[in-house]
């Protein structure tokens, strides 16, 4: 009874079971997981492409039926049954393998939609998957007759997959999915223990993959302690098997945060209580203040930058859809006054914290720059800091801290914490400015501007003064930024000394090397390479000979100089000439005298 029941859940169609006395054939050998991982990774699964990645399967198998000649007619379609008479070479498992691959793709192509799938759009993603299992099924009896045992076991972990999926997203028979992901993953145990480097690697990772499976459904089942909330630590990796065990995980925390929506009516800030009406905005406020846990939380330290940022992200885009909800109320209210001002109020609320959000996140970027500038050897790979990018952070920084000041500021009636924000604010605002004119002057030296430099550390150094002077006042002082601030005053005046002293001993160098430089001045200027002649710059006020950041030998003028077009006199035409009407001379020219002779000829 329990085998009937087990055949109707995976609803695969037996009907033309494939027998095994068969005529003994040569084993035909397919490393399924290197070639699947190859094409996924290819093909667009590596960024969750899931449309360009069923195209590519498509095209795949336009391709096999062609060369294989196994089209099913050119004018009436005729279906013709892949059977194990029927694959003569090992192409024809490759046609079995796609085609399953075509329908699981195109499954996870409707579930990953933006707002997800409808009832329709779920109806058609269960019947996809459930082609898959048939068609993985039938890759995994064609393997076990046609293939080697390598072959077949990775054909059985394959299907057990593909049906562990299915029952996975059914939201059905908890323990025969569980089955199945196990029965897969012992199989990639075992694989993984042999073959190259490159197929052991493989192994490791689907078995890495479906773990967060195999424990979500031990929790569904029962058998695991693990409470909802904790689950989303367990799907951190990243990976095709995963994005379905994502989006089930997804689902079952919007149901959990809903559940604990319903007890929230308010929401604090500043000494302020905020009413919240809206379920949908409550629902995002919880997300949001649940991945604060994860960046704030006692493990926060142990977690990568990346994984912060990430974090980040997640976050701003919770608040982002709290404050759209928040707007539609506004426009959606009636003519109650007091309904309005609580929900501007929580508006800004949610804006504020946006704000601090944004600018601890600009910290993080902050902490990733100077790490990177400070390294002494860093990876081929990686990009070291310059001093304008930390510049240009903490520029970020004012401009957040100034508009986060400007929020809390606006209103009629300032409440005694809102003041205090604000001055918080601008206390954060003079370390900034401190430590933004340190990191220019460091740009400034290291492009050898010395007097520009020496007096941008003189500069930061009493900015920072100020600011440990306001910190140490304050009520509310933080011991971490107070000791930062006097490393940067003692940095400060460190650098202010060695740039006074390498200005001094760079002017008394300064004859010396304009000598020098003076000596290789060369006329002439066939380089291609070269900047511009100095004829060529003789507004500018910088002397190219006694600057240390050129490289090039400074050229005058082109030599010999290049021919050059001159202008030739014009040529002059007499238009008037012709329209002069000049006067009759006949009568004053000289007539000749004929004798009678000539008379005769006329």
């Amino acid at each position: 009874m329990a085998k009937e029941n087990h055949i109707a859940v995976m609803e695969i169609d037996d009907q033309n079971s494939i027998t095994t006395d068969q005529i003994n054939t040569p084993k035909f050998s397919v490393n399924v997981l290197q070639l699947l991982k190859s094409a996924q990774m290819q093909h667009g699964l590596r960024f969750g492409d899931y449309v360009r990645y069923r195209r590519y399967c498509t095209a795949r198998l336009r391709r096999l039926y062609k060369s294989l000649k196994f089209t099913h007619g050119r004018g009436k379609y005729t279906k013709r049954a892949i059977a194990v008479s029927t694959v003569t070479e090992v192409r024809f498992l490759h046609l079995v393998l796609y085609t399953a691959e075509r329908a699981w793709s195109h499954a996870m192509e409707k579930k990953t939609l933006p707002d997800g799938p409808n009832a329709r759009q779920r109806s058609y993603l269960i019947g996809r998957l459930r082609k898959a299992v048939r068609w993985a099924t039938l890759f995994q009896e064609l393997c076990a007759i046609k293939g080697d045992s390598r072959t077949s076991l990775e054909a059985e972990a394959y299907a057990s997959y593909m049906k562990g999926n299915l029952l996975f997203e059914q939201d059905q028979h908890w323990d025969i999915a569980l089955k199945c992901f196990k029965s897969a993953r012992a199989v990639y145990e075992e694989l993984g223990k042999y073959g190259d480097l490159e197929n052991q690697v493989l192994c490791r990772e689907r078995v890495e993959e479906l773990e967060p499976s195999i424990r979500y459904c031990l929790h569904k089942i029962g058998e695991s302690n693990l409470q909802t909330s904790e689950l989303v630590h367990i799907g951190e990796m990243e990976g095709p098997a995963l994005d379905l065990f994502k989006a089930k995980l997804e689902a079952a925390m919007a149901e959990a945060r809903s559940q604990q929506a319903a007890s929230m009516t308010e929401f604090y800030w500043l000494g302020q209580r905020f009413p919240i009406s809206n379920a949908k905005t409550r629902v995002s406020i919880l997300k949001a203040q649940e991945l604060e846990k994860d960046i704030n939380g006692p493990a926060a330290d142990s977690l990568p930058a990346e994984k912060k940022l990430v974090l980040f992200d997640k976050i701003f885009s919770a608040y982002n859809d709290a404050r759209s909800y928040i707007r539609n109320d506004l426009v959606t209210t009636g003519n109650s006054e007091k309904m309005k001002d609580d929900l501007s109020g929580l508006d800004k609320a949610i804006g504020a914290i946006l704000g601090q959000r944004t600018i601890e996140r600009n910290q993080l970027l902050v902490k990733i720059a100077k790490s990177k500038l400070s390294k002494i050897h860093v990876d081929k790979n990686e990009k070291m800091t310059k001093p304008e990018e930390l510049v240009r952070l903490y520029d970020l920084l004012l401009q957040n801290t100034a508009d986060l000041s400007d929020l809390v500021s606006s209103g009629r009636d300032r409440k005694p914490e809102e003041v205090a924000f604000s001055e918080e604010c601008e206390l954060k605002s003079s370390v900034f400015r401190a430590e933004r004119c340190f990191y220019l002057a460091k740009s400034y030296s290291l492009a050898g501007k010395r007097t520009e430099a020496y007096v941008l550390y003189c500069k930061a150094r009493s900015l920072a003064d100020t600011a440990l002077k306001k910190l140490q006042s304050s009520n509310n002082a933080d011991e971490v930024m107070i000791k930062e601030l006097k490393m940067l005053y003692d940095e400060c005046r460190s650098n202010s000394c060695i740039e006074h002293a390498t200005g001094i001993m760079e002017e008394n160098k300064a004859p010396e090397n304009l000598s020098k430089k003076m000596s290789s001045i060369s006329l002439t200027g066939n380089d291609k390479k070269m900047d511009k002649l100095l004829l060529e710059k003789l507004d500018s006020y910088e002397s190219v000979v006694g600057d240390p950041a050129t490289k090039s030998i400074p050229r005058i003028e082109v030599f010999p100089p290049t021919f050059q077009a001159v202008p030739r006199n014009p040529i002059v035409i007499d238009l008037a000439y012709n329209a002069i009407d000049f006067p009759s001379l006949e009568n004053r020219m000289k007539k000749d005298k004929k004798g009678f002779i000539s008379r005769l000829w006329r």
